[in-house]
């Protein structure tokens, strides 16, 4: 897997990002040889988040397909330069993935210039606009969120518990919500505090709103960050609280973190990447989320729950697929 310098990928395209490329849009049989894939990875490959476990789903796929696949990423793409990067992905890849729904926007801006090539956002909303070669992947943060908020409630000592997101954005603030709704299901007396940051990877503002829910009372703290991560962090190392991680199962990583819930942002990339190469790649709107099985999304207690807790998350998430537990869209 190759690993592009940003700087010198930016500096070595510029030229690249003014070209069209025109073309049908039939997505043509792919020829002989590995599925080059380019990928986009806004934030840091080493977050603990989403973009980790994009990164995650890069090297499962890559070792379990080998040969079959060249597969090139660039990460800490800020927004204002994510169309020229796409433009050269596209110039060189057959599959260009963005991993995460702030891709969105300049994926819908670039994929119609490269009709013959295949578009993937990991993260990305249903759009009745959407080139016909680009297919959208949601993660159902929301309804996991839910399921975090029940264990979050499970496991408070005090009572109270929080959440922290970055963006303030629809499916950012679905999730916030959908976490609050799961605590009040467990306890409806429970505390909830609730913050936004503006910025996924800010670590002081992380780290501020974390400690003001702290002084509140809250031991137990959710959140959809990237590198702001690393403030939830620092608060709960100091005030002795705890954190229930998103997207990826890293128990035993860390004392800090006593849950995870799985997101599946790396099997997305995986599913894009082996649709690809087995030539049942379409262009469409997929829901993951519980229904997809667990490594699409799951939640995990680290060192296991007692065994009243984990029945009552089984019987939750039933709910929620049966639609007994209605909740959010992204």
């Amino acid at each position: 897997m190759l690993h592009v310098d940003r700087r010198r990928f930016l500096t070595g395209t510029a030229a690249v990002a003014g070209v069209t490329f025109a073309g049908s849009w039939a997505l043509p049989a792919r020829a002989a040889g590995p599925l080059t894939v380019g990928v986009l990875i806004p934030g840091s490959k080493s977050d603990k988040g989403w973009m980790e476990s994009g990164y995650d789903g890069l090297k499962a796929v890559e070792k379990k397909l080998g040969d079959k696949v060249k597969i090139s990423f660039i990460e800490n793409v800020k927004f204002g330069e994510m169309e020229q990067v796409l433009v050269a992905l596209a110039g060189k890849n057959e599959l260009i993935i963005g991993v995460g729904g702030q891709t969105q926007a300049s994926v819908m801006k670039v994929a119609p210039r490269f009709a013959k090539k295949k578009f993937a956002i990991v993260g990305g909303n249903a759009d009745p606009n959407k080139p016909a070669n680009v297919s959208g992947y949601d993660v159902r943060q929301a309804e996991i969120g839910f399921v975090a908020g029940a264990a979050a409630a499970m496991l408070s000592k005090n009572g109270a518990v929080s959440y922290v997101g970055g963006l303030e954005i629809p499916a950012i603030v679905n999730t916030g919500k959908e976490f609050g709704n799961g605590a009040k299901y467990i306890n409806p007396g429970i505390k909830y505090f609730e913050n936004y940051t503006g910025d996924f990877d800010d670590v002081a503002k992380s780290k501020e709103a974390t400690l003001a829910a702290i002084a509140q009372g809250a031991d137990v703290h959710y959140h959809i960050l990237n590198l702001g991560l690393r403030g939830m962090e620092q608060a709960a190392r100091e005030k002795g609280t705890k954190i229930i991680g998103s997207y990826t199962d890293r128990c035993g990583t860390d004392p800090l973190y006593i849950a995870y819930s799985i997101t599946g942002v790396g099997y997305q990339v995986e599913y894009a990447i082996e649709q690809a190469v087995a030539g049942t790649w379409k262009p469409e709107f997929k829901p993951f989320g519980l229904a997809m099985g667990p490594k699409s999304s799951d939640m995990i207690i680290c060192g296991g729950g007692t065994p009243a807790m984990m029945a009552k998350l089984d019987e939750i998430k039933k709910d929620l697929l049966s639609g007994k537990i209605k909740v959010l869209d992204a």
